[in-house]
């Protein structure tokens, strides 16, 4: 997986979170059309289970600092402030509305399962992907959305956390998973594929390790090397 980043890439996204606070609260409808995986067993994940989100893998990812303040001083994200995070969950709402089966036919999908909870007590973290693809080849596929535009290469939290998805979507379902898409909603719907290969779970694997060590040890990580990403932040008052 290749570790590209760049100055002034996308924000993380919270649109998950806020999506697993409201399952765990019972307060999905029928609308959501949240479903867990087809094998999941019924104690996969409970409160006595550390788990982290993919989003804070992410965010993890944007900044190790995120990480500290959201988990070791337990300071919520005021992230209804921020506009990037407020029209993501806008692209959220209406994404299932959007008609792109035309899509999903050309990669081969056969059927889909939307807003797809699945956890891993094994990897320590959990997650709802967008979409989980059934392809004719007898593997499944993550397909995720973004509100953002293309921009000559996949963003390496987007690569991150399209391969969470996959190693989720492995361990729940029993299915292999090969590849991913990432639906860009700026570049008309442009969809791209990743291929995975196993030093990209062996790397995302190490990742999750990094962040169980802020969280269990409690040390103040180095912030993001880029100044950019502090401009909109929530935590920007108090990071020094």
């Amino acid at each position: 997986m290749k570790d590209t980043e760049k100055v002034g890439s996308e924000s993380p996204g919270v649109d998950e979170t806020v999506k697993l606070t409201n399952l765990e609260a019972g307060k999905i409808d029928a609308d959501s059309k949240i479903v867990t995986g087809s094998q999941q067993p019924s104690d996969l994940d409970d409160e006595r289970t550390p788990m982290i989100t993919a989003s804070e893998l992410i965010e993890y990812l944007y900044c190790p600092r995120f990480t500290y303040f959201l988990n070791c001083l337990k300071i919520p994200q005021h992230e209804e402030l921020r506009y990037k995070v407020l029209k993501g969950r806008e692209l959220h709402e209406k994404k299932e509305k959007t008609n792109v089966d035309y899509i999903r036919k050309r990669l081969g999908c056969i059927k889909k399962e939307v807003s797809v909870y699945l956890a891993s007590k094994k990897l320590k973290i959990r997650g709802i992907v967008d979409e989980v693809l059934f392809l004719n080849d007898g593997t499944l596929a993550p397909f995720d959305y973004k509100l953002t535009e293309y921009d000559e290469f996949i963003f390496r939290t987007h690569r991150v956390q399209s391969t969470v998805y996959a190693m989720l979507i492995m361990e729940n379902y029993g299915n292999p998973v090969r590849r991913g898409f990432i639906c860009y909603a700026k570049s008309k719907n442009l969809v791209k594929e990743l291929v995975y290969r196993e030093e990209d779970f062996a790397a995302t694997k190490e990742i999750i390790n990094e962040i169980f060590a802020i969280i269990l040890e409690g040390f103040y990580p180095k912030k993001t090397r880029w100044p950019n990403r502090c401009i909109d932040c929530c935590y920007r008052n108090i990071c020094v």
